[in-house]
């Protein structure tokens, strides 16, 4: 009774895996928690304790976007890659930090870029745009830094072209310690501009290197 109560548990986690990226796939959904609880209300299983973890979500995301998203999500990555180098040019004073899905490769025509931007005070960033004339909205945006150490960071957002940007501003000091990611508790990925470059000339290549098919 326990190994066929074991099996039917695997089993339901597994499910709730791969309807928790079709979820972030299909319907736009960028928090793993609120995938994985709509998973288990569709599955029938809202009262579960079984919940798989964050990074067996974004694993089955990958694998669901290759599958059934291929060229069309790499058309959109592409397109939010090349925004977010335009946006990190602009705002090179501030030594921005590409982070996110267009950083890892996730990222779908719904998505936003996400910077990381370093200043003594938000109001360099704000006064910044002001005199450019960009208009822009201000908010706050709560991050875990080691294992429980909680701190609020501001936020700014503001729309070039067809994209969002969404800068989170940091002290200086932010560059020598990144906030943990959701996906997997450890030290967010972030790239430089020059890293962005290489995976925007990488894309070239591999795509150059295709064969030509008729």
């Amino acid at each position: 009774m326990a190994k066929r109560s074991s099996t039917k548990d695997l089993r339901m986690r597994e499910r709730l895996i791969q309807e928790a990226a079709r979820i972030m796939a299909d319907e736009g959904v960028r928090d793993h928690y609120q995938a994985k609880r709509k998973a288990a209300e569709r599955l029938g299983a809202r009262d579960t304790r079984n919940l798989p973890s964050n990074r067996e979500v974004q694993a089955a995301l990958v694998e669901y976007q290759r599958l059934f998203l291929g060229a069309e999500q790499g058309a959109y990555l592409r397109l939010l890659r090349e925004a977010a180098l335009q946006a990190m040019a602009f705002f090179e004073p501030f030594r921005p930090r590409l982070v996110g899905p267009v950083l890892s490769g996730t990222a779908d025509q719904a998505c936003d870029v996400h910077l990381h931007v370093f200043a003594e005070t938000p109001e360099e960033i704000t006064l910044f745009l002001m005199e450019r004339g960009i208009p822009h909205e201000t908010s706050e945006r709560r991050l875990r830094f080691g294992r429980e150490h909680w701190e609020m960071r501001p936020v700014i957002r503001f729309v070039a072209g067809e994209h969002v940007v969404d800068l989170t501003v940091f002290s200086p000091k932010g560059l020598r310690e990144a906030p943990r990611s959701q996906v997997d508790g450890r030290p967010m990925q972030r790239a430089a501009l020059a890293e962005v470059e290489a995976l925007l000339a990488n894309e070239d290549e591999d795509r150059a290197a295709e064969p030509f098919l008729p």
